[in-house]
């Protein structure tokens, strides 16, 4: 996996390199609601752009399994309560089947058949 990991990294840190390297013009950037332009790397423009549009869809893909991750950790408590209950019954019936005396379970009545 570490071997696979570099074979992605080294040729993606080139790339970026070889970008910065070939795009180092000034380019200027507005900022609409706010009343000033500022002077930028087209490189730095369009790797800062990359970055904030990665965390965005992250953050988009975080708060939309917010559902998921809630009925996971509610199903991850329901099953430990029910393992909880099996290992309870489970002493149970150990202890019922080690009790010398015969345990005598009554029976409903038969419904009467009319």
């Amino acid at each position: 996996m570490r071997l696979l990991s570099w074979f992605v990294v080294v040729p993606a840190a080139l790339a970026v390199v070889a970008f910065s390297v070939s795009n180092r013009a000034d380019v200027a950037v507005d900022f609409w609601p706010l009343p000033f332009t500022s002077e930028f790397r087209v490189f730095a423009v369009v790797l800062v752009s990359i970055f904030a549009g990665f965390v965005l869809g992250g953050l988009v893909a975080w708060i939309s399994g917010g559902k998921r991750r809630r009925r996971a950790r509610a199903m991850a408590r329901r099953a430990k309560a029910a393992e909880a209950e099996a290992a309870r019954l489970r002493d149970k019936v150990a202890d019922l089947e080690e009790a010398p005396e015969k345990q005598e379970i009554a029976l409903p009545a038969p419904p009467d058949a009319a």
